[in-house]
């Protein structure tokens, strides 16, 4: 029997990591969320059905920052954490910069302590590839990223050096992913690709921030969970990106949801903001020699997957409210 301690198992990425996990025989998931509201919960409900229809899937509602997580750790006495509960937004972060702090990094160093304490041997951790603001492409893993442009990077960048710490001094094997630009069905509608599917669809304006030259290495949900699982399985610390190795201009992911929903975008541009990164485009070489992992999924395939869910789903997420 396998145990693994999910967190953020509401989320997009981890609900399918979730799934993947609870699919293979022999494996036990408890999953841990608070359900906050910075999107509309009931797409975090929505994901949440979905991993009780398994018999192995143990669900609890729980801020990962409570000093309470600890006796839940103990009591589970899980073999792997998979840490993915986190505050998202590079936004939202300027916002309130608190919040992402302890979501992201006390969070984190609540469940490192708790693995110490009850000798769990491996740690996963979800990163983003907002760290890297201001370095060269492709994104490579031994760039230093110490000028994080955002809180929401910074508290990124301050777990994954607690991490190193616990492994350092724990002999924690701890394997920290650094995502890039997630995508597909029952994704965020704080991202572009929700947004931009629902307002085309409805014809409504969609903003786009500078002229829409700006790339993003977008990756499909599936191939991110995947890759995830399979970080399960390697020792020692490592960073990891997961992408597509292809970016693409955002003019170009429009034309490919115009073209599944055939319907034209109505665009409004807006000054680049000074917290996005152009461009981003991710160096998968430690992906494909750790974990012989490659992206199986395209742009153009993705988008005509998440606008398949979209219209399946039509009745009721015509209702879930966009984030700014």
């Amino acid at each position: 029997m396998k145990k693994i301690l999910l967190t953020g198992c509401c989320g997009f990425i981890a609900s399918r990591v979730g799934e993947k996990m609870l699919k293979e025989e022999g494996c036990e998931v408890l999953g841990i969320d608070e359900l906050n509201d910075y999107y509309d919960v009931r797409l975090k409900e929505w994901r949440l059905a979905q991993l009780k229809g398994y018999k192995n899937f143990t669900f609890i509602k729980k801020d990962i920052a409570l000093p309470e997580m600890s006796g839940i750790v103990k009591d589970f006495a899980p073999d792997a954490i998979i840490n993915l509960a986190a505050r998202a937004g590079v936004r939202a972060s300027i916002a309130d910069p608190f919040v992402y702090f302890r979501a992201n990094l006390t969070g984190t160093l609540n469940l490192l302590e708790a693995a110490k304490n009850i000798g769990v041997k491996k740690f996963i951790l979800s990163s983003t590839s907002s760290v890297y603001a201001g370095e060269e492409m492709p994104f490579n893993e031994t760039l230093a990223v110490n000028r994080p442009i955002s809180p929401y990077a910074a508290s990124k960048k301050s777990a994954e050096a607690v991490c190193y710490t616990y492994h350092y001094l724990y002999d924690i094997n701890i394997t920290v992913f650094r995502y890039f630009t997630v995508y597909g069905p029952a994704g965020r509608p704080d991202m572009s690709i929700f947004k931009f599917i629902k307002l085309i669809d409805r014809q409504e304006p969609i903003t786009v921030y500078g002229d829409g030259t700006q790339k993003r290495d977008f990756t499909y949900v599936e191939d991110v969970a995947e890759g995830t699982v399979r970080g399960l399985d390697i020792e020692g610390f490592n960073t990891i990106n997961l992408g597509s190795n292809h970016p693409y201009s955002l003019n170009e992911l429009i034309s490919y949801i115009e073209k599944e929903l055939g319907k034209k975008a109505v665009r409004e541009f807006k000054p680049f903001q000074k917290t996005d990164i152009y461009a981003t485009w991710a160096d998968i070489s430690n992906a494909e020699n750790l974990l012989h992992w490659r992206p199986q999924t395209t742009l153009e395939q993705g988008i005509k997957k998440t606008v398949e869910w979209y219209k399946e789903n039509r009745d009721w997420v015509k209702n879930i409210a966009l984030v700014d």
